[in-house]
């Protein structure tokens, strides 16, 4: 069966089209990929990980035709990046009137 594994780091994004025999799980992929190698960064011990965009455990079995993603940590949190840009915006309007 073919999967996909995907990492995207900045300015690059790597996929590896893996034929495997059924029974394989997230984390086999993974290994198998070569991307952990190929990018030291990743930890699947803190990186979390999905098959098309939904979260996934690494002990989770793929079917075939399954994408499997590596995540990168978050640079910022997304609702106090929400809250700075909507403070922001409010500062705009009351300069603007």
């Amino acid at each position: 069966m073919d999967i996909e594994v995907a990492y995207v780091k900045p300015g690059d994004q790597i996929v590896r089209l893996l034929k495997e025999q059924s029974g394989i799980t997230v984390q086999q992929a993974i290994e198998k990929s070569g991307i952990i190698k190929e990018c030291p960064e990743i930890d699947l011990s803190k990186n979390k990980v999905g098959v098309f965009g939904k979260a996934a455990k690494l002990d989770a079995c793929l079917r075939a035709g399954d994408r499997v993603e590596i995540y990168r940590p978050l640079i910022a949190d997304p609702k106090e990046a929400r809250k700075k840009r909507a403070k922001q915006g409010k500062s705009l309007k009351k300069g603007g009137s």
